[in-house]
């Protein structure tokens, strides 16, 4: 009955402006698709020197994955060994130095493809670790026996990652934890992509927690995203981890075997792409580590956490990616553990030990942080700042937007599962399961949520606040902690009494992508537009949580179906309710507007009586 009387919440959303320039929509027949793999050439006495790897950058022009003679190599593409990064010559040739268990990759270059295996994953590196992984529940790397004697890297040209106008999907927080939820996900957010054909160029990257800890599901991973229409690529989340690696030197092999390096780049367009692994595991604190991470980590043998941090191999690739990056490119670091997000502004664990330094490194660039992790939407821009980033980072206002992008699961598919085949799953901000997409034109972008089984012009969600929803509020938590006797239950939230409107009541809306710079205004049965408040300011105060910072329709289903609280969000506006209104039927029409312009028109129908 809750779930009927809020649905008129998300009813007549109407798009007011149009959404911003994207790529005209591209879908690649199978056959256009560029198949294949990376060119391992062994020799049976092995390489001359072992500790150098030699190889090639080629185009491969007849598309079979062998460089052949009559092949051009193709100059200055960045090769690495996740620690020293090169620039291939003018034959396409490169040498890196050799250690054991590296990964070696390519950063695909704009204008040209690199292999798609046959689920869309692209194959642009290969790992070396002679001996393979150690004894791990899920098989981590096989052995690879000795040095190649040469490693080559396949590329074709590519029209779509040459455009200027980019469409990139950043998909959170798959985070399936058995075979239900993988369908969960499929009749989801993959049905939804499946259906989509604007970001073949890009791509999707998931940003970590592609499993939820049982990583024999890469497999039915890999079958889901072979349905999408584009590269997939993935970064890996704490949930992917190898838990029963000895050193954290191996915690991610078995997803480095089966989905993609640890991190990487690669470029589309004007776009420079670096996926970073911002977990560490087991961890151990460094002299830049946060206070409260010593403690966090103080125990990595007898009882191992993880933590947001970047290793220092990977610091040091990090670095020496940026020095051959056209400082006019735009460029999107994600990670899995948000360099800095608002649901966790105060926990040193899931933000990023040296978000200072990969601020000071992407000085003067057009840049944008996205990231996962915390089931979670969050738009941050320019300037937002919290009590948390200054207490443990020093952080006094982000240079550059930071976006939390949500997650496919939603509140790890939690609550009530719909007739479309998957769970409601609201998240703890009050936001539905969904994607962003960076629309991306040169070094510009404009960031668009996808609520999965919605079309773009659903942004919002509206409820009413009253003095009688907050005494349920506290009266269902006491319950649900103690479920003696009958549940109470929220009858009728959308109707008030005289007592409510004199009491304090006021209309919500959350505007999932809403930001500064984001504006919502009001209109009570047609009469004048009024605007309404922000609830975070993001001026460098402390995260606001409680009943009266809550999204009831959010809550009216999370405290009745499972799931996490929304009682804290950086993207809820409150209206307040004038305790005159008369008797009867009112409609409030809700016009949110995002800092680009774009207007998305939403409705509510609510009730005055005189008294329950």
């Amino acid at each position: 009955m809750i779930v009927a009387a809020l649905a008129v919440t998300l009813a007549g959303s109407v798009t007011t402006v149009l959404a911003p320039a994207a790529a005209a929509p591209t879908k690649d027949s199978e056959e256009s698709v560029y198949r294949g793999q990376v060119e391992v050439v062994r020799d049976a006495d092995g390489p001359t020197d072992d500790s150098t790897l030699t190889g090639r950058v080629f185009v491969d022009e007849n598309r079979d994955g062998t460089g052949d003679e009559d092949e051009t190599g193709l100059a200055d593409v960045m090769v690495t060994n996740g620690r020293d990064v090169t620039l291939t010559d003018d034959e396409g040739r490169y040498s890196l130095p050799v250690f054991d268990n590296m990964t070696v990759s390519i950063t695909q270059p704009a204008g040209y493809q690199v292999p798609l295996d046959e689920y869309n994953i692209p194959q642009f590196h290969y790992n070396h670790l002679p001996e393979g992984s150690p004894d791990l529940r899920y098989g981590g790397i096989e052995p690879t026996g000795p040095l190649p004697a040469e490693l080559n890297f396949p590329v074709v040209e590519s029209e779509e990652t040459a455009k200027a106008e980019q469409n990139c999907v950043i998909a959170g927080d798959l985070q399936t934890y058995d075979e239900e939820e993988i369908e969960y996900a499929r009749a989801g957010a993959i049905k939804d992509l499946s259906e989509r054909d604007d970001y073949a160029g890009c791509g999707t990257l998931f940003v970590g927690d592609v499993v939820g800890d049982d990583l024999s599901l890469y497999p039915a991973i890999k079958e889901l995203v072979g349905e999408t229409n584009g590269p997939a690529r993935f970064l890996p989340g704490n949930h992917d981890l190898d838990f029963d690696a000895p050193s954290a030197e191996h915690s991610f092999d078995t997803f480095r075997a089966q989905l993609a390096p640890a991190y990487y780049s690669y470029d589309v367009g004007d776009v420079h792409v670096i996926a970073l692994n911002t977990v560490d595991y087991p961890c151990v604190a460094a002299d830049d580590s946060p206070e409260g991470i010593e403690d966090h980590c103080s125990d990595p043998e007898g009882s191992p956490s993880y933590n947001g941090r970047i290793g220092d191999d990977q610091l040091a690739w990090l670095e020496s990616d940026l020095e051959n990056v056209d400082p006019d490119k735009l460029v999107v670091v994600a990670g899995h553990i948000a360099l800095l997000n608002y649901a966790d502004e105060g926990s040193a664990v899931h933000q990023v030990d040296q978000v200072a330094r990969v601020h000071e490194l992407l000085e003067g660039r057009e840049a944008v942080s996205v990231a996962g992790h915390s089931h979670s939407i969050e738009n941050m821009r320019t300037g937002d700042d919290v009590e948390g980033w200054r207490d443990l980072f020093g952080i006094e206002g982000l240079p550059f937007p930071h976006i939390t992008v949500g997650a496919i699961s939603g509140d790890w598919y939690s609550g009530e599962v719909g007739e479309e085949g998957y769970p409601t799953a609201i998240g703890r901000d009050g936001g539905r399961p969904g994607v962003v997409t960076l629309d991306i034109e040169g070094s510009d972008f404009q960031e668009r949520y996808t609520v999965t089984g919605e079309s773009d012009d659903v942004q919002t969600q509206l409820g009413i606040n009253s003095p009688t929803y907050r005494t349920w509020f506290d009266e269902r938590r006491e319950w649900n902690d103690d479920p003696v006797g009958e549940a109470p239950e929220l009858d009728a939230p959308l109707v008030l009494d005289r007592d409510d409107l004199a009491d304090g009541s006021w209309l919500t809306t959350n505007f999932f992508l809403g930001s500064t710079g984001s504006t919502v205004e009001v209109a009570i049965d047609g009469g004048p537009v009024e605007e309404a408040v922000r609830t975070q300011r993001m001026e460098g105060e402390a995260v606001n949580v409680g009943v009266e910072y809550s999204d009831p329709y959010a809550v009216a289903q999370q405290l009745v179906h499972g799931g996490s609280l929304a009682d804290r969000t950086m993207h809820l506006w409150r209206f307040d309710l004038d305790e005159d209104l008369d008797l009867g039927e009112h409609t409030a029409e809700v016009t949110a507007t995002d800092s680009y312009g774009r207007a998305f028109t939403d409705t509510l129908v609510f009730e005055v009586v005189d008294e329950r």
